[in-house]
């Protein structure tokens, strides 16, 4: 396999250039970079977390809901419905 050299990557850079503008393609090197970090971070989590015992479940927090006042009831506008059809239409 064939190395690359300094041409190649100017050209490739310049394709890049060209399909991207130069406004997204700091923004698209951040992302790339995060995006190797967080696969190198998976990678290296996944194989650290197959030494440990996975017998042990982690406790999900209770969901909880905002209780509404028992008083409350809802607008008249949300109360009608959408007007009757008479199956005459026109």
């Amino acid at each position: 396999m064939p190395n690359i050299g300094p041409t190649e990557l100017i050209i490739l850079l310049v394709i890049l250039l060209v399909i991207f503008g130069p406004k997204r393609l700091p923004g698209l090197g951040k992302q790339l970079g995060t995006g190797m970090r967080d696969f190198k971070d998976a990678v290296t989590s996944r194989h650290d977390a197959d030494d440990e015992d996975d017998d042990e479940v982690p406790e999900r927090p209770a969901l909880t809901r905002a209780a509404a006042p028992a008083d409350a009831t809802p607008p008249a506008a949300a109360r009608e419905t959408a007007p009757e059809r008479t199956g005459q239409d026109a």
